[in-house]
């Protein structure tokens, strides 16, 4: 509570105001310390409304957990850890005639002495308290209806299961779809993804987890850092040294030794719309076209592109979206790379959702201000998991490798800083472009811009 009424969340060093209220309400708010029944926030009253705005406002950055209490035993049954800021427990409604099954996404793990239940679908994870419902859980494994549920584990509460179902956590089947599990379960889209890609693309960027990403240092107190270079192996060396050509180096090695990373940008001079599309017609630009026959029996015919970097399978997945900070020549917003037709389009992305996309990539280069260009590097995940398996994520990151390389020797070629950011918000992404993460989304970004001198390399 401060001085002049107003409410703030405060952690370390960090503070975030919360707004003004009224004595009586910051009164009513206080057993949010130890659990506050939701079934306690409807009201008509100017308190209920200040003590609901004050809950919704901690619940959006991600400050409350959610309590399932056992009065009988005066114990957590299970705590619910929102993943994602716009979290909100609504259970879906259930009757003893659904037929449940867990989801194929969903694991269960242990967290230091707990068990959670995890799903890359889910905006939260369930801490599971209670060992019965750990073994409900097991039982998911196959089709079940609620009521054979409920005579199996009287306890069992049938809120806990609609807030599995809505979470994603669970999945409702009709009759018909008891034999199409992995068909029926979400979207099309859902059925391209194998386990362990979905849970490495969410779980390897920010958006859908709370886990720290980037450089934390997680492990420095535990474990000394690697040295730079490998110890050499105690055999027999060849030297090379020798055996180096005596001709000067050619023009492709001069740009090699040329390409660094560049994270500060000369904003008096940006790069502009020609540089622009220079760089983009040299790195991405659809080079040809063309239609095979059917991968398959019975399938499709497939078409193919060219461009100037390499793709796995010729899949050429990857697609470019371009946050535009300064640029002489082009409007500052959000634009996606049409390579077919080499031209950028307008997408309609709020001023705010561009400064935060930004701030991000200025916070992860540690670098003095935005770039003058953002671009993000997204993935059409169902161009490449249609026709590999177990290994389509790590071709698309391979493919993302490829495409960063090139972007950083066009950068160097054309005199302009260039600096690959190991991070992105796959949630951010989603809101700016109305697209589902697991349809399309960031699996990479680059910053591009004039440079103002300070490089570093790597």
């Amino acid at each position: 509570m401060q001085a002049d009424g107003s409410v703030a969340a405060v952690s370390g060093d960090t503070s975030l105001n919360l707004g003004q209220y009224s004595r009586a309400a910051i009164e009513r708010a206080g057993p949010l310390a130890t659990g506050l029944p939701l079934a306690s926030l409807p009201g008509r009253s100017i308190v209920a409304r200040q003590v609901h705005a004050l809950v919704q406002r901690l619940a959006r950055h991600g400050l409350l957990d959610y309590r399932l209490f056992s009065p009988r035993d005066a114990r957590d049954v299970v705590v619910i850890e929102p993943q994602i800021a716009e979290y909100w427990p609504e259970p879906a409604k259930l009757s003893n005639g659904d037929t449940l099954a867990l989801s194929r996404f969903a694991y269960l793990r242990r967290r230091d002495n707990e068990m959670v239940l995890e799903s890359p679908r889910a905006g939260a994870l369930f801490r599971i308290c209670d060992p019965a419902i750990a073994a409900t859980l097991a039982a998911l494994s196959r089709p079940q209806k609620i009521s054979n549920l409920r005579r199996q584990a009287a306890a069992l509460d049938i809120g806990l299961l609609g807030l599995l179902l809505s979470s994603g956590m669970l999945i409702k089947l009709d009759t018909k779809d008891r034999d199409g599990l992995r068909v029926n379960e979400g979207d099309g889209n859902l059925v391209l993804w194998d386990f362990h890609d979905l849970v490495f693309h969410t779980r390897s960027t920010e958006g859908r987890h709370t886990d720290p990403v980037g450089g934390a240092y997680a492990y420095a107190a535990a474990v000394p850092p690697l040295p730079a270079l490998r110890p050499p192996w105690p055999g027999k060396s060849v030297s090379l040294d020798k055996l180096a050509l005596p001709e000067p180096a050619s023009p492709f090695v001069q740009l090699l030794r040329a390409r660094h990373s560049t994270r500060d940008f000369d904003d008096r001079n940006p790069v502009t719309l020609p540089e622009l599309a220079q760089f983009l017609g040299a790195t991405a630009r659809v080079l040809s076209e063309w239609k095979s026959g059917a991968d398959v029996d019975g399938g499709s015919e497939v078409t193919y592109t060219s461009r100037p970097y390499p793709a796995a399978g010729s899949a050429y997945e990857l697609e470019l979206y371009l946050a535009v900070s300064n640029c002489e020549g082009l409007a500052r917003g959000f634009y996606h790379y049409d390579a077919g037709g080499h031209a950028l389009v307008t997408l309609d992305a709020s001023p705010e959702q561009l400064r935060a996309l930004l701030a991000a990539a200025e916070f992860s280069m540690d670098a003095s201000g935005p770039p003058q260009v953002l671009i993000t590097i997204a993935a059409r995940f169902g161009r490449i998991s249609w026709k590999y398996s177990s290994i389509a994520y790590s071709l698309v990151l391979k493919d993302v490798g490829c495409m960063i390389q090139t972007f950083y020797l066009a950068a160097a070629d054309m005199g302009l800083g260039g600096c690959a950011i190991g991070t992105s918000n796959i949630d951010l992404f989603a809101k700016m472009t109305g697209l589902e993460f697991h349809v399309e989304g960031p699996v990479g970004q680059f910053a591009l811009g004039r440079s103002a001198h300070r490089s570093i390399p790597g």
